[in-house]
Formats: structure tokens, sequence, C-alpha cells
């Protein structure tokens, strides 16, 4: 029998059955649109992540020394001394080293108006070598002068301006006063230790705001030390080399390596391992709700190889004629597995459709930009088409092996 006049049966079989050809396929629309939905998902947040780490970003590799777990800057200790910093900077592939540390302060006033501000970023001015100023500049090492981000800035009635002065209460009971050097665009940061989002966040010169000393076990001398260091590659490419030359040095020479307590660890994390954490979190997802669609699909089959033995027992008649007019065995045979296939792709591609709608109402809720992987349409089509050839073969077998007289014989 030809292809053309196989398929014409198979689909007039499905045609007359509809509503039962319908509901044997919901097990496979459910299973494949749970898939394409979380990979739709899944591959969203990643390039997300990937655009948002490695597009505008410089190459950071983020550095402290902490307890085992937490995000990057958990439990930070202050182990890394000004020669640290320096040597650091000395290290091939490494374009610059931006020291933060913590200035606790009680108050922050403006105008006759006190807020209350728990502590402030001491840093370099390369810590706004990638961020853009809305208004002013970075400020300048040794001079008395602050950036803000847009949220600090209006913590005051009158919205704080370049120019403007505030003064800081100190901890112990000082009071410094600075200058306005600039104003950020965005509250947000772009770095792993940004963590506080569209928080208030003051940001001044080490020199001369930032006082936390310690002897340096190396040097002999009292320098500055800092619990967070960001450590910028001169590209992306020089990030591994770089990487393992900067654990190399802090966890041997370094005065880091004396001053960490024994039970904290020196540790060097990069965007590119935050995105491979967020990929193993993804693909661990990915495999439980693969593991319900699995399931899903088993019910699916089973509800096709039902319908499809249902089938042969009503068409016993038909299989009858068919062979008595020359039809072999297996002509009959290809009849049935052609209608089991066809409703496993179709229910294939019905689940593809639901999926990718699926997948964008998911991104559009979660505000991810909607990347849909087509990779994986060709795959679902052939579980679909897998699916019906499993359930379809043992019907197909058995209406190739009914006798044409006892069919012509069934009523």
């Amino acid at each position: 029998m030809e292809f053309s006049e196989t398929l014409r049966m198979s689909l007039r079989a499905i045609r007359s059955h509809r509503v039962r050809s319908s509901l044997s396929t919901v097990g496979v629309v459910i299973g494949v649109a749970a898939v394409i939905t979380l990979v739709t998902l899944g591959t969203s947040l990643r390039v997300d992540i990937l655009r948002e780490f490695t597009g505008g970003h410089a190459p950071n590799m983020y550095v402290w020394a902490g307890p085992p777990g937490g995000q990057p800057g958990f439990g930070a200790q202050p182990v890394f001394t000004a020669h640290d910093i320096a040597r650091l900077r000395g290290i091939d592939g490494v374009a610059t080293v931006v020291p933060r540390g913590v200035l606790p302060v009680i108050a922050l006033t403006h105008g006759g108006q006190t807020v209350s501000q728990n502590g402030i970023v001491a840093t370099t001015p390369d810590q706004f070598r990638t961020r853009t100023f809305a208004r002013g500049e970075s400020f300048e090492q040794g001079k008395r002068e602050v950036v803000l981000n847009p949220a600090a800035a209006r913590l005051f009635d009158d919205r704080l301006s370049v120019g403007d002065r505030i003064g800081i209460r100190t901890a112990d009971g000082g009071t410094e006063t600075a200058r306005v050097a600039g104003v950020l665009k965005r509250s947000s940061g772009n770095g792993q230790f940004e963590s506080g989002g569209s928080l208030p966040q003051v940001y001044v010169p080490t020199d001369p705001f930032y006082g936390s000393t310690v002897e340096s076990p190396t040097q002999g001398t009292t320098q500055r030390v800092y619990p967070l260091v960001t450590v910028v590659a001169e590209n992306h490419g020089t990030i591994p080399e770089s990487k393992r030359a900067v654990k190399a040095y802090l966890r041997s020479n370094s005065d880091a390596a004396r001053l960490t307590p024994d039970e904290y660890a020196i540790r060097v994390r990069t965007d590119r391992d935050l995105v491979n954490r967020v990929k193993d979190v993804l693909t661990t997802l990915t495999t439980f709700i693969t593991s319900i669609a699995v399931i899903s699909l088993v019910v699916a089959a089973i509800g096709i190889a039902n319908i499809m033995l249902v089938s042969v027992t009503e068409r016993t008649r038909e299989i009858g004629i068919m062979k008595a007019v020359g039809a072999q065995n297996r002509d009959v045979l290809q009849v049935f597995l052609m209608q089991a296939v066809l409703l496993g792709v179709i229910g294939s591609v019905f689940g593809v459709v639901l999926g990718a709608l699926g997948g964008y109402a998911a991104t559009q809720y979660v505000g991810l930009p909607l990347v849909f992987a087509y990779e994986v349409v060709p795959v679902a089509i052939g579980v679909g088409l897998l699916v019906g050839v499993v359930t379809g073969l043992y019907p197909a077998w058995n209406a190739a092996r009914v006798d044409p007289i006892d069919a012509l014989r069934y009523e």
C-alpha cells in the first residue's frame, strides 16, 4: 500500500473519533508543554544573567575571607592589607584592584535634617569605572568628597546634588563634613558585592575616611586592611589564568593567608562562577520537571495504546474487507501504526505551541527577555513520534494477525 493511502486512511480514522483521539493526546500535550515552558524560562534566565554579568561588566573577580556557604562577602573578615592590594595589582593579567571597606556611621546630616545610616562604603575611584553618573563625577583620593546613588540623594527633603555638603556622624562620636562629588545614574550596583539593590548607598574615598588598620605579618608595619577586594582582569579571556594566580598568592605568601581565621577560607569568585551556579540550579529544576513530564508521557502512551486496541476491535470487519480485497498483513500494520504515530506527533506539536505560550507568559511574569530554545522543538516532535511508535506497535501487530474469515464474520 502506498504511503499516501496509508496516511489518508489513518487521518480518516482519527477524524471519525475526534473527541476520543483528542483526549488520548492530552498527556503528550501536557508533558511536552511542561518541558518547553521550563526550558524556555531557563534559557531566558541564563541569557539574561550572561548579559548582565558579561555584557557591560568588567571581568571581575570577587575576593573575601569568610565561612563556608553564603553569598559573596558573607561573613567577610578584614584580612587584605595594603601590601596585598599592591601585590595583587602586580599579577600578570590584572588591570586593577579595588579594595572595599565599611565605615560604621550613625547618621547623615544636611540642611538641618538628620537621617539614620549605619554604614558607608570606603573604596577607590576605580569602583565607578563601569558606573554611569547622572551628575558630577567620582571623588578623588585624599579629598573629603562622597559619591551617592540616587536613593541616597533622595534621603533629604531638598534632594542632594553635586556641590552640596553633608555631615557624616561616625560611630566614635565624631562628625566629618564632605562635598558631594557625583550622583550615580542607577541605585543598583553591577557587582556581586553590590547586593543592596536600590538601598541608599554612600561612597567615600579610603583616604582620608577609612581608618581600619592592622600590623602586616609580612612587612611588620601598620597598614589599612579591607574585608572585600575586587580584582579586575584585563579582559574576560584572562580571567581563568589571573584567578589561579590570585588564589596562589593569597593562599601562600600574603598577609591575608596569615590573618584569616582557621575556620575561614579565602574565596575568589567570578561572575562566570555565579552563572554556572545558576545553571546548576536550573539543570536540577529541569531534571525534576522532566521527570514529571516523563510520567505524563507514560500515562499518555497508555492512553494511546488503549485507544488503538479499541480501534482494532471496532474495525475488525474493516480489516477483514481490506484483506479480502488483497491487503497484506504489513498494509494493515502500517495503517494502525501510522494512526498511533499521528496521535503522538499531533500531541507533541500542540504541546510545543502550548509550551511556547507558557514560556512567554512565564518570562513576562518574572520580567525576563524571551529567548525561545528552538533546538528542543525537533526533540519534542521526536518524543511524540517515539511515543506513537511504542504505543501503536502492539495494537497494529494484533490487527495484522486478524484472520480475514473471522473478521468478516465479526458483528
